[in-house]
């Protein structure tokens, strides 16, 4: 008899991650799909497009339907992705520019324009024959059901691109493109086409990845820290009254009556999987402890700038208080404390009480990673059962678009914890003492 489920889709930085889900928040199969990472200098984060945003969001799902041994009834999919992301693309939404990715340089022209505008701008001016300008969730759409549309939440992160309401005209014409050109923004989670592939399950409008994570994280309550490990490090701290803080974002989060203030940073796994290739080692190994814990470098970990809580894209990476003695081991324990580091930033800046980080993102299989995350922070860390956190809260939204939930429904249901990690007491205060050293250098 064949499982119901509803698929939820994640075009990452480094691949594209699926899972079919039943009603209880079960991952019934799941898959991944690898792409490239444009990234050869400071200045450049992109995809090629067409292979990752098309092509892979399909693969992804015919992966799933055709796993061995499942029989799925998918009732509806919904795709998650990074924001913001623009490419140029033909009248079919078949890309044919690079996709440009949060961070880019070409996003850093007019500020008159934001981010998105100046990603429009440039591509425009390269691809003047363009029918469209995409982000990722509205070309993965097209691929799959036919409609390049996305919704609210994507549209909003283009600011002033987008005026709170729809496209800004006056913006879109600043940049050299047309509002019609510009994806249609389509309004919560109703459904905007079928996909054929999957049997002519729903397709819903897609969403942020980040707000996938956080809808099925369990960080619901004043005190949790919701940090997510990925090649972007993502932190928020969780309360009920709104308050802001020099440098960090403030949101409604998506659980009712909660804000979250933080942001993402440059000190994730970019930063990490860069040190240890640099090393030539594995950064998901044990390899050799390091016995002292006073014997720890300190890194910046800026190799792109840093977005909160600096929003400083000219800002670089460096390694402090190196001495003939330290190796490879001391060297990529640095790099994870820097992330710990960025995250104890975070919360400090925010003025409020954190109680406990509930982690999630890929990075939680890094038992390192964890670890320092605890040292450095002082917070025991709860980490998710499902590190794909973006696919599985997106497949939520999934059951939302295929009237499976209705629109008050919670997806705290499917939030469950694989274990708790606890500070290391031999590591605190060592740790206090190279943070202290970390925002003397930092600034």
């Amino acid at each position: 008899m064949a499982v119901e489920v509803t698929v939820g889709i994640d075009i990452g930085t480094t691949s594209v991650k699926a899972m079919a889900v039943d009603a209880e928040g079960r991952v019934i199969t799941h898959t991944r799909v690898p792409h490239e990472l444009f990234a050869s200098e400071a200045g450049e984060l992109a995809h090629d497009a067409a292979t990752a945003w098309c092509d892979g969001a399909g693969l992804a799902l015919d992966q799933l339907t055709a796993a061995p041994g499942v029989d799925l009834d998918v009732k509806g999919v919904n795709v998650a992705a990074m924001v913001p992301s623009l490419c140029a693309v033909d009248a079919n939404g078949r890309p044919l520019s690079p996709g440009l990715l949060y961070g880019d340089a070409r996003g850093m022209g007019d500020p008159a324009l934001g981010e998105m505008g100046n990603f429009l701008a440039w591509l425009v001016k390269r691809y003047p024959d363009a029918a469209g300008f995409w982000p990722a969730q509205a070309v993965a759409n097209a691929a799959l059901g036919g409609v390049g549309a996305i919704d609210g939440s994507v549209a909003f992160t283009a600011m002033p691109l987008f005026d709170r309401t729809k496209w800004s005209g006056d913006v879109a014409e600043a940049a050299g493109a047309r509002v019609e050109q510009l994806p249609e923004i389509r309004a919560g989670t109703r459904p905007i086409g079928a996909v054929e592939r999957a049997n002519g399950a729903v397709l819903g409008p897609g969403t942020i990845d980040a707000l996938g994570e956080q809808l099925v994280a369990g960080a619901d309550h004043d005190g949790d820290v919701l940090v997510i490990l990925g090649s972007t490090l993502i932190v928020w701290v969780v309360t009920t009254d709104w308050c802001e803080a020099e440098g960090l974002w403030t949101t409604p989060h998506t659980a009712t009556g909660k804000v979250a203030i933080g942001g993402p940073s440059n000190a994730g796994g970019l930063f990490v999987n860069w040190v240890a290739r640099v090393l030539g080692v594995d950064p998901w190994a044990h390899g050799d402890p390091v016995d002292d814990p006073t014997r720890v470098p300190v890194w910046l970990p800026y190799l792109r700038g840093e977005r909160v809580p600096y929003h400083d894209p000219s800002r670089r990476a460096s390694l402090h208080d190196l001495d003939i003695g330290l190796g490879p081991a001391a060297l990529t324990r640095a790099a994870l404390e820097a992330s710990a580091f960025t995250v104890r930033q975070i919360i400090d800046r925010s003025g409020l009480l954190a109680s406990r980080i509930v982690a999630t993102g890929g990075g939680v299989r890094n038992a390192a990673w964890v670890q320092a995350l605890a040292d450095g922070t002082g917070l025991p860390v709860d980490t998710v059962a499902v590190p794909e956190g973006a696919a599985l809260g997106t497949a939520w939204l999934a059951r939302q678009t295929a009237g499976l939930e209705g629109p008050g429904a919670s997806a705290a249901r499917w939030a469950a914890v694989s274990g708790r990690v606890e500070p290391d007491p031999t590591w605190v205060d060592a740790m206090a003492r190279r943070y202290l050293r970390f925002q003397e250098l930092a600034g």
